[in-house]
């Protein structure tokens, strides 16, 4: 596991935007694992820029996102589809029809989370990036007595509904499941990207980095990885020295 870390939010997001970009300038035709919610905002713009200002092309590239919420359509401004768009897709060239997340309007839920799966498979995901919750969940991935393998509906636990409640309007709007990646499916990628800011994360980084493996910190499971790089701002990785 290479941990590194890094004075400035611009340093780490520009790390990573490279990180990215280096494997589709190495393989035009990538397959990218990537989240959402507020960590990976700063890559997506760094990652635009180069393809502006570098001329880095996404057109042969393809994405896999690692979730989706139940109930929400494409259109609604707090879905991962939208967010996607918003924040990368619709400033790179990439087509649309390579850009995948799990439907979370399907009818049958659990033959969409077998479709994502068969795609998964075909198309194998070079680097996966992932943020970390502060129960320790990547993706959806919940702390349990047992975790699931493959794409799956999740129940939201309280505090990853109360954690992502501010990019609502109200804690009512916040759906209670998603379907979600599986730890499985996370742990097939070539190389894994996780990348964590904040004070608030510092217990829970230790935790996952440094602790046993266990199902009660799902990202810990990630020390079982040949190939996982750590980004972390000074604040998130203070207590890994302790």
């Amino acid at each position: 596991m290479d941990i590194k870390l890094f004075e400035t939010t611009q340093e780490l997001d520009a790390y990573a935007a490279a990180l990215i970009v280096s494997a589709v300038r190495g393989n035009p035709e990538a397959v990218l694992g990537l989240a959402t919610g507020s960590t990976p905002i700063g890559i997506y713009a760094k990652m635009i820029d180069m393809h502006r200002s570098e001329h880095i092309s996404f057109k042969r590239a393809t994405t896999f996102n690692l979730d989706e919420y139940v109930g929400l359509r494409s259109s609604n401004d707090q879905s991962y589809a939208y967010y996607m768009n918003q924040h990368l897709f619709a400033h790179i060239d990439i087509p649309s029809e390579q850009t995948h997340l799990p439907n979370g309007m399907a009818e049958d839920l659990p033959a969409e989370c077998e479709r994502y799966d068969r795609m998964l498979q075909e198309q194998p995901i070079d680097i996966q990036l992932l943020g970390l919750g502060h129960n320790g969940h990547i993706g959806f991935n919940e702390p349990g007595d047992k975790l699931s393998g493959g794409t799956h509906v999740v129940e939201l636990k309280e505090e990853t509904r109360e954690a992502n409640a501010r990019f609502f309007a109200s804690m009512d709007e916040v759906p209670e499941y998603a379907v979600t990646m599986g730890v499985g499916s996370i742990l097939k990628a070539n190389n894994i990207l996780l990348v964590v800011r904040g004070a608030d994360k510092a217990d829970i980084v230790k935790q996952a980095l440094t602790g046993p493996i266990t199902t009660d910190v799902p990202a810990s499971l990630l020390q079982t990885h040949p190939r996982v790089t750590v980004l972390l701002d000074r604040e998130a990785g203070r207590k890994l020295a302790q």
